[in-house]
């Protein structure tokens, strides 16, 4: 494994100066999902939440967090992102809402930490949406499937 980049020489915290790097055609698909209650899930696929209709909002939600990620990682670079796209998948075994989101950009960095930070915040607001009726819901798994384009090529999880 190469060494830490966000690291200088004397071991302090510094942002990658990626200007000489050229611009590639970057993705990124990160994946994870939230665990709950049976009644939880069956409540989240008629659409009757009181609050709205979940997946859309957390899809909303995952889209705006891709975009926002700067803002909340201290040494990730602002990017223009050409594409945040959300999926969702239910399972009845056990009973969870799977989320998988791909980012796309042009650019000199890749888009990892967009793509992870859009599931997290996704299934966050899940939780927030539907914490009234399961506060033990379990986020898992979360992780970046694979990344592809820039210097180090591609690369897909096991």
């Amino acid at each position: 494994m190469s060494e830490l980049t966000h690291f200088n020489a004397a071991g302090e915290a510094h942002m990658v100066d990626v200007g000489a790097k050229d611009d590639t055609h970057r993705v990124a698909v990160a994946e994870g999902r939230i665990e709950m209650q049976p009644d939880t899930l069956v409540m989240i696929r008629a659409g009757d939440h009181k609050k709205g209709d979940v997946l859309g909002i957390a899809r909303v939600a995952g889209i705006m967090a891709a975009k926002k990620t700067a803002d909340l990682v201290p040494l990730c670079h602002p990017l223009v992102l050409t594409r945040v796209e959300l999926g969702f998948e239910t399972r009845d075994d056990p009973a969870a809402v799977h989320c998988t989101a791909t980012v796309e950009t042009r650019g000199p960095t890749g888009v990892e930490m967009e793509a992870l930070t859009a599931v997290q915040i996704a299934l966050l607001t899940i939780y927030d949406m539907c914490k009234a009726v399961d506060r033990g819901m379990r986020m898992e798994g979360i992780r970046l499937r694979e990344k592809r384009g820039g210097k180090s090529g591609d690369w897909r999880a096991e």
